[in-house]
């Protein structure tokens, strides 16, 4: 991110909120919700740990003890999928795995 006046505009445009709302959590007056928070931490490459709550080392997601993905979240629909995969029961989760690759295979 640059530093400055046009950080808050590159955030806002990165993800998709009111330069507002980007300038409330530069100056720490709002917290993201925590999908956007996961993105967050996967684009800027810090663990969501230290995002969240300013504890432990920024860098390294596996400083988190977790079960994060150690990879970059590009897009608001992936950490919207990771998320919602989340709260799924494990036969749920299973299930839609198998779904997934059936649609990849065919594609």
């Amino acid at each position: 991110m640059k530093k400055g006046r046009s950080r808050t505009s590159e955030l806002a445009a990165v993800f998709d909120v009111s330069r507002e709302t980007a300038r409330k959590w530069l100056n720490d007056l709002a917290m993201p919700e925590m999908e956007r928070m996961t993105e967050m931490a996967g684009r800027f490459g810090v663990s969501f740990e230290w995002l969240a709550t300013g504890r432990g080392a920024p860098k390294g997601f596996h400083m988190v003890q977790d079960a994060t993905v150690p990879y970059r979240v590009e897009n608001r629909e992936q950490a919207r999928l990771i998320g919602l995969v989340g709260r799924l029961p494990r036969d749920q989760r299973k299930a839609l795995l198998v779904l997934l690759e059936q649609l990849v295979d065919k594609s």
